[in-house]
């Protein structure tokens, strides 16, 4: 990152002591949306219309104890967003669960979808859902797993509230019978996985659930707001306790964690936090803050070895989200962050016309680095 990265720690540093007293604790996520940085004041200057929504997470590591602290901004499971790719974590994860329920598949067993043109493997499309965010992996995982199993295993985990109702960027996105899978047992044994029957989505009734005063439908302009009242629901504390789980197994008890072997953790792990050149793609087009909008979005840097980031993102309809665990090992600093913002100026929705590049991106990747800077005061000062 060079120096330019940690130009302000001073100047946070001295902050933090104007903030608190030796016997506080202070509040680091109200310290960071107080900056005076250009790139977080156009968005809290104009808070109504970009429906912020930030938790973050204190990691506090006490003897052979993990303790969180939660702070939030606006934080309300009633306030509808669309949580647009976010909602991919939930089916990697879910695909490796039921890979251990059957004994003759495993993440490099070989598949295809029924119409399908592309043989895969399930660690192939994990590896994409968190590399670039591909749509097309996150749906040949939910064609294996159908709404209904997704939404019931987080249910039985106390994961809530959420629900799982459609596919990504497809014409078949609501269907509710899922396809075929078609399964590699070995070179010249194939087996079909029979399609699953789901039940199709009740209308979601949460406050902003219709945005906006217009959208396309067809190339067409209806003039009345975009209702997301059958769409997908992952508001930022689900999203926060999922992380959690994956991060911090030990933290929960067996039958509220992800039930995944060893050996898929730690593939799940380095999934989440390797960029997209680690596994192949060209880093011109993918460079590494491609999928880490926090502190990486808005540059080209390469992220050092020594921070790793695991997380998910989404953007779609005007709205950016990260649910990100930034470890630096050499610092020795951890936390969970999470936000989203509606980044959609003129209120169109299906117009592909966002601020993502000048209001979303600069916004969540100064609030990683803000965030991060006054981790590392804070550590400086203990």
């Amino acid at each position: 990152m060079g120096s330019r990265f940690f130009l302000f720690i001073a100047t946070i540093t001295n902050l933090l002591l104007s903030c608190a007293t030796p016997t506080e604790d202070p509040d680091l996520l109200k310290i960071a949306l107080n900056s005076n940085n250009s790139k977080i004041r156009n968005v809290m200057d104009s808070l109504a219309k970009h429906e912020l929504q930030v938790r973050y997470t204190r990691i506090d590591r006490i003897k052979d104890s993990i303790v969180f602290t939660d702070f939030n901004f606006q934080v309300n499971d009633s306030n509808y967003f669309y949580p647009a790719s976010t909602v991919k974590i939930l089916t990697a994860l879910l695909a490796l669960e039921k890979l251990n329920e059957m004994d003759s598949l495993d993440l490099y067993t070989q598949f295809y979808v029924e119409g399908d043109s592309l043989e895969t493997t399930f660690a192939c499309e994990i590896s994409k859902i968190f590399a670039v965010s591909d749509n097309e992996a996150n749906n040949r995982l939910l064609e294996f797993l159908g709404q209904d199993r997704i939404n019931k295993k987080l249910k039985d985990k106390g994961i809530a509230p959420v629900r799982i109702s459609h596919r990504l960027s497809t014409d078949n996105a609501f269907e509710v019978t899922t396809k075929p899978l078609i399964v590699y047992l070995n070179d010249t044994t194939l087996t079909w996985l029979k399609p699953s029957v789901n039940n199709p989505p009740v209308p979601l009734d949460l406050n902003r659930i219709k945005k906006g005063r217009a959208y396309y439908e067809e190339n067409a302009l209806v003039n009345e707001p975009f209702d997301f009242s059958l769409k997908n629901y992952f508001p930022i504390s689900t999203q926060n306790e999922v992380l959690k789980r994956i991060i911090f197994p030990e933290q929960f008890p067996k039958n509220k964690r992800f039930n995944l072997s060893p050996d898929q953790h730690r593939f799940l792990l380095k999934a989440m936090s390797d960029p997209p050149r680690k596994i192949g793609y060209d880093e011109m087009d993918y460079y590494d803050g491609y999928c880490k909008f926090f502190m990486f979005g808005d540059t080209r840097d390469t992220i050092p070895e020594y921070l790793k980031i695991y997380n998910k993102v989404g953007n779609a309809y005007g709205t950016i989200t990260d649910c990100a665990y930034i470890s630096d090992s050499k610092n020795n600093v951890e936390f969970i962050l999470t936000a989203t913002l509606l980044a959609n100026e003129n209120g169109i929705f299906n117009d592909n016309s966002y601020e993502y590049e000048t209001i979303g991106l600069p916004f969540l990747a100064q609030l990683g680095r803000e965030i991060y800077h006054l981790e590392i005061a804070q550590k400086q000062r203990q």
